[in-house]
C-alpha cells in the first residue's frame, strides 16, 4: 500500500514538471490493474494527458480495470477517434458491462463509435437479464469445425485468435452452430497434422444456457476448474462463453451482496465504500433498521406482560441482556453455517432434517457447557464476590434452564429459517443476524419469564 502510495506521487510529480518520457517508461512496466488503480487517484484534466501515454494495448486492458466514475470522466475527455480505438480493443462483454453503468448520453456516444455488427451483438447482450449467463458471456471465441484438421485448426486459431477473450479452450460446432465438443490448444499442438478435430475433441460437454443464473453458472466454473464455460441457447447453438475472470466477479458480487444482507443492508450499489455517498448508504440501511425496531416492539411486549414477575423479582432483569446475546449469538452461528453451506451446494432441503438432528445435538452440549459457566458466574459473582443477596440457587438455576432452551431454540431457528426461505425463493442470506437475533430474542423472553412464574412461584 506504501509502495503505491508513493508510485502515485511520483507521478503526479512527473506530470507537473511534464517528464512525459519518464512517465511513459513508468507505466509500460505497469500492470493494467495497478495503471487503473492510479488513474481512479487522480481524475483531473491531467488523466486524459496521462491516458494518452499508454501503449494502445495497455490503454484499453487499464480502461477495463478502471471503475465507472474514471470511465465515466475518461470517455468525456477522450475524441471521438480515441473513444473507438479503446473500443475496437475491448471484449465484448466488457464493453456491455460498461454501458449498463453509464448515463444516457454516454452510451450514445459509445454506440455511435462502434460498429452496426458491434451494436447488434450489444443490443443482444443487453436484453439478456442481468443475472444469466448472457449478461455476463463474451461471444469472442474460437470456433472450429468437426472436420478439420489440427493443421486446420491451428491456423485457424492462428488467424482469428487475436481477437478472442481466451484460445485456450476452443469450441467445436457444426454448420448449425450448434455444440458438439471442445477441444484445448494443448491437444491440437501435440496431434499428428492430419488428425480430425471430430477424433480428438471431447463430446461430453459441459454447458450452460442463455438464462441460467450468473450464480449458478460461477458455481460450475469453480466446481470443475474451467477457464471458461460454453454457453448455449435453447436450440443448443454455441452463443457465447463464460470466462474465470467474469466468475471471479460474479462470486465477489454476490458474497457482497450476501454480507450485506447479513447485516441488514440493502444492497444498491457495487461501489467502493468510500465511493458511496451518505444519501445512498442511509436509504441502503434505514429500512431494515426500521423493520427490525418496529419488531423489536414485540421484545417491549413481552417484557411488559410480565410486569408484575419482575417487579417480584426485580434481580431477574440483569439477566436478560446475557440470555438475549447468547441466544442472537447462538442462532447466527447456526445460520451462517447453513447459509454457507447452501451457497455451496452442500446441503439441500431434503436435508433438513439431518441438519436439524445435528443442530440440536450440538445446542445440547453448548447449552450445557454454557449453563455450568452461566451457574458459576451467578453464583461465584453475582452472589458471593458482589454480596446480590437476591441471586438465590433458585434463580440460577432459572438463568441457566433458559440458557440451555434459549441454546437449542436458537440453534433450531437459525438453521431452519435459511432452509425454508431457500426453497421458498428466497435468498437465505435475509434469514442471518440480525433478523435471526430479532426472533430469538422475543422467545428468550418467554422462556425465561414461563421459567421464573413456575420456579420462583411469581
Amino acid at each position: 500500500m506504501e509502495s503505491n502510495v508513493t508510485l502515485q506521487e511520483t507521478i503526479e510529480s512527473l506530470l507537473k514538471n511534464k517528464k512525459y518520457a519518464s512517465l511513459r517508461d513508468i507505466l509500460t512496466t505497469m500492470n493494467p490493474v495497478d495503471i487503473a488503480a492510479i488513474f481512479e487517484e487522480i481524475q483531473d484534466e491531467k488523466m486524459p494527458l496521462l491516458y494518452r501515454l499508454l501503449p494502445k494495448d495497455t490503454a484499453a486492458d487499464a480502461f477495463v480495470e478502471m471503475d465507472d466514475e474514471t470511465q465515466q470522466f475518461l470517455i468525456q475527455s477522450l475524441s471521438d477517434t480515441e473513444l473507438k480505438e479503446v473500443l475496437d480493443d475491448m471484449f465484448m462483454d466488457d464493453v456491455v458491462d460498461m454501458i449498463e453503468e453509464m448515463p444516457a448520453n454516454v452510451v450514445k456516444r459509445i454506440l455511435r463509435q462502434s460498429t452496426p455488427e458491434d451494436r447488434k451483438k450489444i443490443n443482444m447482450l443487453l436484453k439478456f437479464p442481468e443475472d444469466s449467463a448472457g449478461s455476463i458471456m463474451t461471444t469472442e471465441l474460437v470456433i472450429l469445425r468437426p472436420d478439420m484438421t489440427a493443421e486446420e485448426a491451428i491456423k485457424r486459431i492462428r488467424r482469428t485468435g487475436v481477437d478472442k477473450e481466451t484460445i485456450y479452450t476452443c469450441y467445436v460446432a457444426d454448420n448449425l452452430s450448434k455444440l458438439r465438443g471442445i477441444i484445448t490448444i494443448k491437444d491440437l499442438l501435440l496431434a499428428d497434422d492430419d488428425d480430425k478435430v471430430k477424433d480428438m475433441m471431447d463430446t461430453n460437454v459441459i454447458s450452460v444456457n442463455t438464462y441460467t443464473d450468473q450464480e449458478e453458472v460461477a458455481t460450475i466454473i469453480k466446481k470443475y476448474d474451467f477457464l471458461a464455460l460454453p454457453v448455449v441457447d435453447t436450440e443448443n447453438r454455441l452463443v457465447g462463453i463464460v470466462t474465470v475472470d467474469d466468475a471471479v466477479d460474479v462470486m465477489e458480487d454476490e458474497a457482497t451482496e450476501d454480507i450485506q444482507k447479513m447485516a441488514a443492508i440493502t444492497p444498491n450499489t457495487d461501489k467502493p465504500y468510500l465511493k458511496i455517498g451518505i444519501f445512498d448508504t442511509w436509504k441502503s440501511r434505514i429500512p431494515w433498521l426500521l423493520l427490525l425496531m418496529i419488531s423489536a416492539t414485540f421484545t417491549g411486549m413481552i417484557i411488559s406482560s410480565f410486569e408484575d414477575a419482575l417487579a417480584t423479582s426485580v434481580v431477574l432483569t440483569a439477566f436478560i441482556p446475557m440470555l438475549m446475546d447468547t441466544g442472537g449469538n447462538s442462532g447466527s452461528q447456526a445460520s451462517v453455517t447453513v447459509i454457507r453451506a447452501i451457497s455451496l451446494d452442500e446441503i439441500e432441503f431434503k436435508d433438513l432434517f439431518r441438519v436439524l438432528w445435528k443442530e440440536i445435538r450440538v445446542a445440547f452440549f453448548c447449552g450445557i457447557s454454557l449453563s455450568a459457566a452461566a451457574f458459576a458466574k451467578v453464583i461465584l459473582v453475582d452472589r458471593l464476590l458482589m454480596g446480590n443477596t437476591e441471586v438465590t440457587i433458585a434463580v440460577a438455576l432459572v438463568v441457566c434452564l433458559t440458557l440451555a432452551l434459549t441454546v437449542v431454540v436458537a440453534k433450531i431457528i437459525g438453521c431452519c429459517l435459511p432452509m425454508i426461505a431457500y426453497k421458498l425463493g428466497f435468498d437465505p442470506a435475509v434469514m442471518a443476524s440480525p433478523f435471526i437475533t430479532t426472533i430469538v430474542d422475543a422467545v428468550s423472553l418467554v422462556v425465561y419469564f414461563l421459567i421464573a412464574t413456575n420456579i420462583l412461584g411469581i
